[in-house]
């Protein structure tokens, strides 16, 4: 908890390209507000002033092992970088720590976990979250499908494959084998009633499955 003499709320930017995914996040912390305030959801308005934490959210984006986690640590108003993630390959985790991100956290983490982890984080501390077995993502996180039935790995799959991601490339960016991402996207045809990839990417871009932005643009220097 933050001390008497540093009441400040810590800032938090959110990012991922989908607003259903950074809403659903922003409302965790709806009940810390006197801990954690989100600063940021937005890439379409700069960030004027230095961040606490960004929160890079994985849903559909690079891992910890591409350059643009990097290229947001470089960043000068990021004062520190959190992965917030389903996968814990250590692969990733070591690629994490190779580049500088002062957090790894999972997506199973309830809101009080999650603000505990982010004050820490602020501390000074490098938290690495301990995950086993793959657990549901926390009460209160969203995705697109998620009122439909779809899982949130599920979606993921499907919003990469509406993103015009191969299999191949689908299996390298969430680091599933191949026959997971092949019984993934049988299980989400079914649930979504279509038969053939082309099938699959009309009814994502019809459904919220394609991205609304490209949040990290603003970071790396862009518009």
């Amino acid at each position: 908890m933050p001390s008497s003499s540093d009441a400040r709320p810590i800032t938090v930017a959110l990012v991922d390209d989908y607003d259903v995914v950074l809403k659903g996040l922003a409302h965790l912390f709806d009940e810390y507000r006197d801990r954690v305030l989100v600063a940021e959801i937005d890439a379409n308005r700069g960030v004027s002033d230095s961040v606490d934490v960004v929160l890079y959210d994985s849903f559909a984006q690079p891992e910890s092992d591409h350059h643009e986690i990097s290229e947001l640590i470089k960043n000068p108003s990021a004062r520190r970088v959190v992965m917030y993630t389903w996968n814990f390959h250590p692969e990733l985790i070591e690629a994490a720590r190779r580049q500088g991100v002062h957090g790894y956290l999972s997506k199973t983490l309830t809101a009080p976990q999650l603000v505990a982890a982010i004050e820490a984080v602020h501390a000074g501390e490098l938290v690495i979250s301990n995950q086993g077995r793959r657990a549901p993502s926390a009460p209160g996180l969203d995705w697109p499908g998620r009122l439909e039935g779809i899982t949130d790995r599920e979606s993921e799959i499907l919003a990469l494959i509406t993103q015009g991601k191969s299999n191949a490339e689908v299996a390298s960016l969430t680091y599933l084998s191949p026959n997971t991402v092949k019984s993934y996207i049988r299980s989400v045809y079914r649930k979504i009633g279509v038969t053939s990839r082309t099938q699959a990417v009309l009814y994502g871009v019809a459904h919220g499955f394609t991205p609304d932005t490209h949040r990290i643009d603003h970071w790396m220097g862009g518009p």
